[in-house]
């Protein structure tokens, strides 16, 4: 396994239940390696069986909110945040669900400058608002996000992805988590 960095204890594989067990196989199976998070987070197994639903139900793709958008507004947030292991581990997400390693290593440093459209910059700008100055969010806000063609559920899922990777964020940094070196070179 990689080296996490945690300055939390790291529970050997062997010892966390069958249902993370078999997390931990899939992700070997389908990126070649154990994604530090889930190594850091299975301190807390129930907790990291929990955040993991719920980082599922968030990466479902609509009609207006694809799996990049998804992608574009954890990266977002973990810029603002300066969250490096979210940042590279979902700019290499970013990178392969855009289909452009060009377009999405632009939105990972500077989402105004890549050229991005009017519905993309919206969502950026909202996850950026949401982080930055939550308590400044107004309708005005949600209507931006309405005007850019998204429904009130596509909208929704945007505040939400937001509010769950500031929550993600929050965490690698609290435990001092390192992203994995695979994620450098995936989706180049």
């Amino acid at each position: 396994m990689s080296d996490t960095g945690s300055w939390f204890p790291v529970p050997e594989e062997s010892e966390l239940p069958d249902s993370l067990r078999g997390l931990f196989a899939k992700a070997r199976e389908k990126l070649g390696f154990v994604p530090n998070v889930f190594a850091v987070w299975a301190f807390r197994p129930e907790r990291l069986s929990a955040w993991f639903e719920h980082f599922r139900s968030l990466h479902v793709p609509t009609d207006n909110l694809d799996a990049a958008d998804r992608e574009m507004i954890a990266v977002v947030v973990s810029q603002v945040n300066g969250c490096l292991y979210c940042l590279v581990a979902h700019g290499a997400a970013l990178r392969e669900q855009i289909g452009d390693p060009v377009l999405g290593e632009r939105i990972a440093f500077d989402w105004r400058r890549a050229g991005l459209d009017e519905r993309r910059a919206a969502i950026c700008a909202y996850a950026e608002k949401l982080t930055l100055t939550p308590r400044d969010l107004t309708k005005a806000d949600l209507d931006g996000l309405l005007l850019a063609g998204l429904t009130y559920e596509e909208a929704w899922d945007v505040a939400e992805i937001a509010s769950m990777y500031n929550l993600t964020n929050r965490m690698a940094m609290a435990t001092n988590m390192l992203p994995n070196t695979e994620y450098s070179s995936l989706a180049r």
